[in-house]
């Protein structure tokens, strides 16, 4: 309008110009926006098929083959025969005299040396009617409680044990320990001859015990004591599954012939 000052066109100033509707403007058309990882993907499956009907078809041709034979044997006599021997030609079974084991299994205070004429019975290792139970062999050790568990962890199965008493004042003692297995009997013997070279013992390696394999007997230096018998000697060694302990006590001086006669009678009835 004249003398408002406004040119055609032109709005007030203190009066905004009136915006449009509000409308979302569609985007130009151009190419669809990729997945990402799709050629990855379409890469992975295309490997799996091919390496599973590689896998297929490998296995279709190894089955179409023939077996291939294996290549003989080097052994041109092998230790067993290829047919059971005849009735005639079969060895006969071991008699209960030859097989240790039927032995020892059976009673084994019988296979104790027995005791000589004129002697007179002794206790052994607190045995009763010549069977001394783990307790009672343990006792004598020096250190019991560890004996007693050394034992059970072993297998311990029993112990048969004789004694006796020859002149004035020697004393035999002969015990059989048997256990479950060879090997336990063997490391029993072990360990009593790994001691027995101690200075507070005999002090000395003994002497092989010809025959056994193991065993071996020693003499002991002279002790002195109120009530003890100063002279002792010992034979230890293991038979199967028995360890033998022979012990002889006296106030005279012991013979080597003595100990090593006694523990050959005895190997003798454990072999």
């Amino acid at each position: 309008m004249p003398g408002d000052g406004l040119q055609s066109g032109e709005a007030p100033a203190s009066v905004p110009a009136m915006a449009g509707p509000s409308r979302d403007v569609p985007a130009p058309p151009g190419p669809s926006p990729r997945r990402r990882g799709r050629t990855a993907v379409l890469l992975a499956v295309a490997s799996v098929i091919g390496i599973s009907a590689g896998t297929a078809v490998g296995y279709k041709v190894q089955a179409d083959r023939p077996p291939t034979p294996l290549p003989p044997l080097n052994q041109p006599g092998l230790a067993y025969p290829a047919k059971p021997l005849p009735a005639d030609r079969a060895p006969e079974p071991l008699s209960a005299a030859e097989d240790r084991r039927v032995r020892t299994d059976g009673d084994l205070r019988k296979l104790l040396v027995p005791q000589p004429k004129g002697a007179r019975s002794f206790p052994a290792w607190g045995a009763v009617d010549g069977w001394s139970d783990i307790a009672s062999y343990a006792r004598d050790f020096e250190r019991p409680g560890n004996a007693f568990t050394n034992l059970t962890e072993k297998d311990l199965r029993r112990v048969a044990a004789a004694g006796w008493r020859q002149g004035a004042h020697r004393n035999v003692n002969i015990s059989l320990v048997q256990f479950r297995s060879g090997q336990a009997a063997m490391d029993h013997a072990r360990e009593q001859q790994s001691y027995v070279p101690r200075e507070d013992q005999a002090g000395n390696d003994g002497d092989a015990l010809g025959g056994s394999g193991n065993g071996r007997y020693y003499l002991y230096p002279a002790q002195q004591g109120t009530g003890v018998l100063p002279y002792r000697a010992r034979a230890v060694f293991q038979r199967g599954d028995v360890m033998v302990d022979i012990n002889i006590h006296d106030s005279e001086r012991i013979g080597k012939n003595e100990i090593r006669s006694l523990a050959e009678r005895q190997l003798e009835r454990l072999s």
